[in-house]
């Protein structure tokens, strides 16, 4: 499989036809999913050709937005079936990519290492130090499409959010969850004020 090229490919493709008004969706996230699945696969001992298995999901799992951002996951793995067998990857391959793509469905469910793997990737920001940046972004993107319309909503699906997510690999459970426990804390206390007006 010609993982360069179909990275070349599919990142050329983000870039010209993905919407502006995806504040959170855009390109910077897919190159954080993929940097941040690099990190993983060195920490958890993953094989050079699963990486790659990986990399290649990472890259491709929100290209669903192209189309539409509804099922954009399925969408997505269409778009996996319609092009990686030009770069060399088998219809297996494919298959295990696009089982990684629908794991980062939400409600997360992945049936494997692999797929626990790329979910963690995709949500590592809700432990990092960019949490409320990023989220920020997303807030921005929901509004722009007409999803939600105020911060106290938001702070409210949050925070519901945060209580329902785990980490799957030992690696974001010891470096992210701890400082996402953190912020599901600060969230709680901010929704707390809202019930006092």
């Amino acid at each position: 499989m010609n993982f360069h090229a179909a990275k070349a490919f599919i990142l050329d493709k983000l870039e010209s036809e993905l919407s502006n008004q995806l504040y959170y969706h855009g390109i910077h996230h897919t190159l954080d999913v993929l940097y941040t699945v690099e990190e993983l696969c060195y920490n958890e001992k993953v094989t050079p050709y699963e990486e790659l298995l990986l990399k290649t999901a990472a890259l491709f799992h929100d290209s669903g937005f192209i189309i539409e951002s509804k099922e954009h996951e399925q969408l997505g793995c269409g778009i996996a079936r319609e092009h990686l067998p030009r770069y060399g990857y088998t219809d297996r391959e494919i298959e295990r990519i696009c089982g990684m793509i629908m794991a980062t469905k939400i409600p997360q469910s992945p049936q494997n290492y692999l797929e626990e793997i790329m979910c963690d990737a995709d949500l590592d920001y809700l432990g990092r130090d960019d949490f409320y940046d990023i989220g920020h972004t997303l807030f921005k993107e929901l509004k722009a499409s007409n999803v939600l319309d105020n911060e106290e909503t938001w702070n409210r699906i949050q925070v519901n959010f945060l209580e329902n997510h785990s980490f799957f690999t030992s690696t974001n459970q010891r470096r992210r969850a701890p400082k996402k426990q953190q912020y599901l804390n600060e969230l709680r206390e901010i929704v707390a004020q809202y019930e006092k007006k």
